[in-house]
């Protein structure tokens, strides 16, 4: 009786501290939806509830954005679930491996991915309090996580940037500055990425730190809160074909029950929404895809409004789109899916443990990759993060598909071979990152098509259809190389064919380190070295007294392997002494930014000199590009964008062509390459579409014209280029390259300082091109550089940097920085 008596007054203290837990209009001191609530008080308000029903919500934080905010989440459930939580989740986790009997459903909400996709983080607070006070039967047998905002970083510009300019009482017209953001919009996070699409690659920190507990948790449910064009209504699940070939059946079947149960609740209230349109479930990389693939049902839900809509707009339909609408339709959505949930957790929890049961029905059940160990150890410290196992094989030989020539083949092993296999916990997560060629069941998607890991890090791949088991006692084979260096040498000589090296490299240069490349190939010791490797002599750091100190500790600390020269006097090549040996000089870089240029490949150039590179960069805004002394500068890089029409005028124009002649060196991206030409320009030259013949097709009807036009577009597919190794944009490659082609524009191939070309008549060896679009590309060109006076033009038509996660293609841009001479 004591203990009866005990729990029931323990639940009617518990039953009183939610029925006085304030609400976030309490809480804010002003009603939610008329202003909008800074970071700091969104996580104040988060402690404040956790520390107001501790038996209740857990508040975790886990990290830090670029700009220091705190990133964190709260877990939610029942006081009875709460207190077994650890026991809960570990149960939980028993499911990924094909065990387990938990009848707890665990739903994770993510909000604000997109920080000028405001509402959802205002959404996220009025959902924690509704599920602990109205709705809080739905936390009987669910654990709910809630990420109140994924981008702080994006969220805090955005916010700031409104409250600037917003006019008192908010103006509802459109037009108004307070609808208008500027070039830098809250979209992105600190470097400018897209985070809904840095779930796989994990290059931002945000992403890296938020996967660490995804793989603690691993939800049933994930949803991705979003906001689209103000003049959209509400979208919701189920998602638009194409669906990956691996989503299964019960996914595709849950995505219809939760969007019926929201339908519900929308005709209710006569709110307008639609379905199966524009948001597809194919590219791995996304906060619905990527949870999907690891057995979630992932959902993106978009709101009308983002950075136009403010307190309050006036949409098309002539009606007022305010901060509460687009909060009430929010909240509904994610209330509507822990509802789900809960009538459904035992199935849940069934078909999540039958994802992870037995062996996958995957064609190839092992990925075998070859290649440069910089780039073997790349790719390991991705799948490190992504819990993803993979091991070494033996001495044998495998037959299977060989990535290179696209045909069945055989590939000998050894203990430096790689192998990682869909045989795992993470097998349908490595099916679809490795798989060679994805299956498309529309060409109509949202996203690039194709990014299969073999092509992205530059290595030797054979699919296998038979499981080679992995040695995964064995370790890496980078694990023994030797760092050291040897005193008094005449030289040490280091390899030039990874992101690791370029690292090195910089790092060298930045301490005063005197270092030198060789054009040519050499044999030296019985090793031949290619072109590009580095040569570090003593002689050309006499004035650094402490240089075999400082050297020493540079190579400890990028574990970069030096080979001592006792000579300068090589076996066959060209002697260090050369012509042919020159000083790599400390390069002084600047990088324009604004109007002309993409926010996100800004970004990208930004994010690769900073954290990849660690090269310091000088950014140049458009504004003022004019009143700056180009001359204080070694390299400009014009990063691709929409605006080099009004930008490179005849002015400009000449105002580079003057700085180039004077030794300059000139890297244009992308779109930049369109308005460098022309008569008063350089030599680059847009190749013309060929002309089609009108009478030869029946013009599409208008209903078919979005499918017409993608005939003439890629979508994000990779092709075989050839590459001329001998050329100093191309030290450390072979004579091909795998590049990610993300558009249609194609460039004449000048007459001469061509680095990397499609043949002819090239076709995408993954993902989807248009037939229109791969006419126009025979010959055309990849990569080139310009001499121009005493200075150069590099010429960059595909974008090696994407989203910073196609590896192998990195290497071109850092030798236009330190080797292109």
């Amino acid at each position: 009786m004591r203990i009866f008596t005990c729990l029931f007054a323990f639940l009617m203290v518990m039953q009183h501290q939610a029925q006085d837990l304030k609400s976030p209009s309490e809480f804010l001191g002003y009603e939610l939806g008329s202003q909008f609530t800074r970071h700091h008080e969104v996580v104040s308000y988060f402690k404040y509830v956790s520390e107001a029903l501790p038996t209740q919500v857990q508040l975790q934080p886990y990290g830090y954005t670029n700009e220091r905010r705190p990133l964190m989440f709260a877990v939610l459930s029942s006081p009875e679930n709460m207190q077994n939580v650890e026991a809960l989740r570990t149960a939980h986790l028993q499911s990924t491996e094909g065990g387990g009997d938990s009848q707890v459903a665990v739903v994770w909400l993510s909000y604000n991915v997109h920080g000028n996709e405001s509402v959802s983080t205002e959404a996220s607070m009025q959902t924690l309090y509704d599920l602990l006070t109205s709705k809080k039967a739905y936390l009987e047998n669910t654990l709910v996580i809630i990420d109140p905002c994924i981008n702080p970083d994006g969220r805090e510009r955005y916010v700031n940037w409104y409250y600037q300019y917003k006019n008192t009482p908010y103006q509802v017209d459109a037009n108004s500055k307070e609808h208008r953001e500027g070039w830098w919009s809250g979209r992105s996070n600190h470097y400018m990425f897209d985070l809904n699409r840095d779930w796989a690659w994990l290059t931002q920190v945000e992403s890296q730190q938020r996967l660490k507990q995804f793989n603690k948790w691993m939800p049933h449910i994930h949803v991705d809160f979003h906001e689209q064009g103000m003049n959209n209504p509400y979208y919701f699940a189920p998602a638009a074909e194409p669906y990956h070939e691996v989503i299964t059946d019960f996914q595709r079947e849950f995505q219809v029950k939760i969007g019926k149960n929201h339908a519900r609740y929308f005709d209710q209230n006569g709110w307008f929404y639609f379905t199966r349109e524009v948001f597809d479930l194919f590219y791995p990389s996304y906060g619905d895809t990527y949870p999907t693939y690891n057995g979630a049902i992932g959902m993106t839900y978009e709101q009308g409004g983002s950075g136009r809509a403010g307190l309050g707009v006036i949409v098309a339909s002539g009606d007022t789109l305010t901060l509460k609408d687009r909060i009430a339709h929010h909240l509904t959505t994610g209330l509507s899916t822990v509802e789900v949930a809960s009538q459904n957790a035992g199935t849940l929890n069934e078909e999540f443990r039958n994802f992870f049961k037995g062996d996958k029905d995957f064609k190839y059940k092992s990925y075998i990759l070859n290649g440069d160990q910089d780039k073997q150890r790349a790719l390991a410290e991705l799948l490190d993060k992504h819990e993803i196992n993979y091991g070494w094989a033996g001495e044998s030989t495998v037959r299977g598909l060989n990535f290179g020539s696209g045909a069945s083949a055989s590939l000998k092993t050894n203990s430096r071979s790689m192998v990682v296999s869909t045989n795992q916990k993470k097998g349908t997560m490595v099916k679809v990152l490795f798989e060679p060629n994805a299956v498309l069941s529309d060409s109509l998607t949202y996203d690039i098509t194709a990014w299969s890991l073999p092509y992205a890090y530059g290595l030797d791949a054979l699919a296998s259809e038979g499981l080679v088991k992995p040695n995964t006692s064995q370790a890496a084979p980078w694990s023994a190389i030797s760092t050291g260096i040897e005193k008094g040498a005449f030289a040490h000589v280091g390899d030039w064919n990874s992101m690791k090296d370029a690292r090195f490299l910089s790092d060298l240069v930045q301490n005063g380190i005197g270092v030198r490349r060789s054009e040519r190939a050499f044999q030296l010791g019985g090793k031949t070295w290619d072109a590009g490797s580095l040569i570090i002599t003593r002689g050309d750091n006499l004035r650094k007294p402490d240089f075999e100190q400082v050297l020493q500790s540079l190579v400890e600390k990028h574990q970069k392997p030096l080979t001592p020269a006792r000579t300068g006097m090589v076996d066959s090549g060209k002697d260090f002494g050369s012509r042919y040996v020159g000083m790599i000089p400390e390069t002084r870089v600047a990088v324009l930014s604004g109007e002309p240029t993409s926010t996100l490949r800004f970004g990208e150039v930004w994010h690769y000199f900073e954290q990849q590179l660690h090269y310091p960069i000088t950014v140049l805004d458009a504004e003022y590009f004019d009143g700056v002394a180009l001359g204080e500068y070694d390299v400009l890089v014009l990063p691709d964008g929409w605006g080099y029409r009004s930008f490179l005028n005849e002015s400009r124009k000449g105002q580079l062509k003057d700085w180039v002649a004077d030794g300059g060196r000139l890297i244009a991206m992308g779109r930049a390459l369109a308005y460098l030409g022309g008569e008063d320009g350089f030599s680059i030259e847009r190749k013309e579409r060929e002309s089609e013949d009108l009478e030869a097709e029946t013009p599409p009807s208008f209903a078919e014209t979005s499918r017409e036009r993608i005939r003439g577009e890629i979508t994000g597919a990779i092709f075989k280029t050839r590459v001329d190794p001998t050329h100093p944009m191309a030290f450390g490659y072979g004579d091909t390259y795998y590049t990610l082609k993300l558009g249609s524009d194609t460039y004449i191939l000048p007459d001469g300082g061509t680095v990397a070309a499609l043949g002819e008549s090239p076709l995408p060896v993954a993902g989807f091109a248009g037939s229109k679009a791969v006419t126009n590309l025979s010959k055309s060109l990849v990569f080139a550089m310009e001499n121009y006076g005493r200075g150069e033009v590099v010429y960059m038509a595909d974008n090696p940097l994407f989203r910073g996660f196609w590896e192998n293609g990195k290497l071109f841009f850092a030798n236009a920085i330190f080797m292109a001479e």
